[in-house]
């Protein structure tokens, strides 16, 4: 027999455990002078898998720090301009009306060198339960 507390407890658990894995993710960022704000997130036609909208802002002066997502990430640079520096392609700016596409597991960073704050939507489709970002040496 069941315990009618049980599927309640499991889905308290998995709540807690995303949270906390998605906290991490968070503090790395907002250490490292990079601020991402959780807009919406929504389960997508893959299995086990879902987007995850963000408000990024990338603080004057700063670097994103290296970094992972556990799937890709599309982003859109509202504001401000930065330098893209994705392992094994050139450093590129990308520029506020731009975008660009960063594969899953992929070690990339962002540097603002300017003096105004870079603002940009991302959009991460990613595995769920995972941290959406893990720092990389």
């Amino acid at each position: 027999m069941t315990h009618p507390q049980r599927p309640h407890r499991r889905l308290r658990q998995t709540l807690i455990a995303t949270g906390l894995a998605l906290a991490a993710g968070l503090l790395y960022a907002q250490a490292s002078g990079l601020t991402r704000t959780l807009v919406g997130r929504a389960d997508v036609s893959v299995p086990g898998r879902e987007a995850v909208v963000a408000r990024v802002e990338v603080a004057p002066g700063a670097r994103a720090g290296r970094h992972t997502h556990p799937g890709d990430e599309i982003s859109y640079v509202l504001e401000g301009e930065a330098q893209l520096l994705v392992d094994g392609q050139p450093a590129r700016t990308v520029k506020a009306g731009e975008s660009f596409v960063i594969p899953a597991g992929v070690v990339h960073d962002a540097h603002n060198a300017t003096g105004a704050p870079v603002k940009l939507v991302g959009v991460y489709v990613v595995d769920k339960g995972q941290p959406l970002a893990t720092p990389a040496p």
